[in-house]
């Protein structure tokens, strides 16, 4: 399995920029798709998941980006998306994709992770 992240960018405070991932290989079924960032000398944080397992779409964000970004999904397409507005200087970070599914029906879910895609927010 293998996750493509794409969208990052240099844009100025205020701005917007969209992130993409794509999930790809042996998938049976996927419980979430979600986004992590790790800014510059601070560890990896959860931004949002997404997830569409159960009956309906289920998303959860962190409190610092809420409001300001928006998760979607295709389950069709394995993909999630990362809609982000009004960008501060501080959402300047490496942004991973991560995925947690199953690859078949009989043995455990695992997570993967993509490879990062840096976004950087001018003031």
């Amino acid at each position: 399995v293998q996750l493509q992240a794409s969208g990052g960018g240099l844009v100025q405070a205020g701005g917007s920029l969209k992130l993409s991932c794509e999930a790809s290989g042996t998938i049976f079924s996927i419980a979430y798709m979600g986004w992590y960032r790790q800014p510059p000398g601070k560890q990896r944080e959860l931004v949002a998941t997404f997830s569409s397992l159960t009956t309906g779409d289920v998303t959860d964000y962190a409190d610092s980006v809420k409001g300001r970004f928006t998760i979607s999904g295709d389950s069709a397409a394995n993909a999630v998306y990362l809609q982000m507005n009004d960008l501060k200087p501080e959402d300047t970070a490496v942004y991973y994709c991560a995925a947690e599914l199953w690859t078949n029906d009989y043995s455990g879910k695992h997570e993967y992770w993509g490879q990062g895609t840096l976004v950087t927010v001018s003031s």
